[in-house]
């Protein structure tokens, strides 16, 4: 008999709920077999916690006396965009100092914001009758501002590539330093624990969703950019690349630095660790045999990052316990592996989760409407204006 998302909220009510992570889940399948499973397990929590350079805030900051309508914004000498309302902006995690470059941006900005640190706010304006002002230089913080929130256009990725390097030197990448030669290997996914793996379909993550977000509560917003569901997947339904992706927005000021971190990659910019953590309710049988997913089900292709063109070639397919064991095989050459992401941070967010839910601090949504399972991503084409 399927359960639903308000019988097992009352359950959460009532301190009867029972909730497992999707790590502990794997053995208790094992153990009981799906129809106990199913019968017995109302919630499993997800998580994952890696770098998401498709995020950033959008902040209010108020109004001045007389007021100004910010043409131009920095904070802490990071530009934010302005195009919206005379005194809003969004900050993106990515986007670099003036001053220092590489060695400071949004995402660090954003950081020091959610720890409650003091931010040096500029901005210039053209001026209008009912905005004369046209410069303003102070400093804000999260008690003196107004709304402050992450909407993030693309998190959680379902699945990503490995990354490699066959060329003969060092390359810098989004996916961290790779040796030449084959060098090293480096992948971004909690695995077993990562959400859209999890609920490869997204019969229960949609638009609406109540997720862990930055250490506070958020929501599932939309699909998220780049959202690529019709690509090749093993029978399990777990995608063999970059498939569906989440639009993400939380309450800044409700966030702990604890699970939002601005990082450097050197040679390619800043990022920002974000750390999401969602609940799937163990509707029914269907649901269990998704949830019983472990590393070793779990297959990505290995890519060669050094061919600088948006199709790689790839070096056949590897699963995450292999992954994780710390060296993979490559062209008969055994090669190290490397996480950029943190499995035991995403761990930590699916205890804290299950924790929340048992304590009756955190309830289930349902979502008010499906992410799509169809449509696949578009590149973009160099047109000329001749050929219109």
């Amino acid at each position: 008999m399927p359960k639903t998302i308000e019988e097992i909220n009352e359950k959460i009510k009532k301190g009867t709920v029972v909730v497992l992570t999707a790590e502990e889940i794997i053995d208790y399948v094992q153990e009981n077999g799906i129809k106990k499973t199913a019968r017995e397990v109302d919630v499993v929590t997800t998580a994952t916690f890696g770098p998401m350079c498709s995020s950033g805030a959008f902040i209010n900051f108020g109004h001045s006396d007389p007021p100004i309508k910010m043409a131009k914004v920095w904070l802490n000498d990071v530009p934010a965009y302005t195009g919206i309302a005379a005194v809003d902006a969004y900050i993106g995690a990515t986007e670099l100092s003036e001053s220092e470059g590489m060695a400071y941006g949004g995402a660090h900005v954003i950081e020091e914001l959610i720890a409650g640190k003091n931010i040096k706010l500029r901005s210039t304006a053209y001026g209008t009758d009912c905005y004369p002002r046209k410069e303003i230089n102070t400093y804000i913080n999260k008690n003196t501002i107004n709304q402050a929130y992450l909407f993030n256009p693309r998190n959680a990725y379902q699945n990503y590539s490995v990354a490699t390097n066959s060329s003969g030197k060092i390359i810098y990448t989004y996916m961290g330093k790779l040796l030449p030669h084959f060098g090293n290997v480096t992948y971004s996914s909690a695995g077993q624990l990562s959400p859209l793996l999890n609920d490869p379909y997204y019969r229960t993550i949609g638009i609406g969703t109540k997720i862990f977000l930055g250490g506070g509560t958020g929501f599932v917003a939309w699909q998220g950019t780049q959202h690529s569901p019709e690509v090749e997947r093993l029978p399990n339904g777990v995608p063999l690349g970059g498939a569906g992706t989440l639009a993400l927005i939380g309450d800044i000021k409700n966030m702990s630095p604890q699970f939002i971190k601005a990082a450097i990659f050197t040679g390619y910019g800043v990022t920002m660790f974000v750390g999401v953590g969602i609940p799937i309710p163990v509707i029914d049988e269907e649901m269990v045999e998704y949830l019983k997913v472990k590393d070793e089900d779990i297959y990505v292709s290995i890519s060669d990052y050094s061919v600088q063109r948006r199709s790689k070639p790839t070096f056949g397919k590897v699963n995450y316990k292999q992954l994780r064991e710390g060296k993979i095989t490559i062209n008969k050459k055994e090669v190290p592996t490397g996480s950029i992401s943190s499995y035991p941070k995403a761990k930590e967010i699916s205890l804290l989760l299950k924790k929340w839910i048992k304590d009756n601090n955190f309830l289930l949504t349902s979502p008010v409407s499906q992410i799509p399972t169809s449509g696949s991503t578009k590149p973009l084409n160099i047109v000329n204006e001749e050929e219109i």
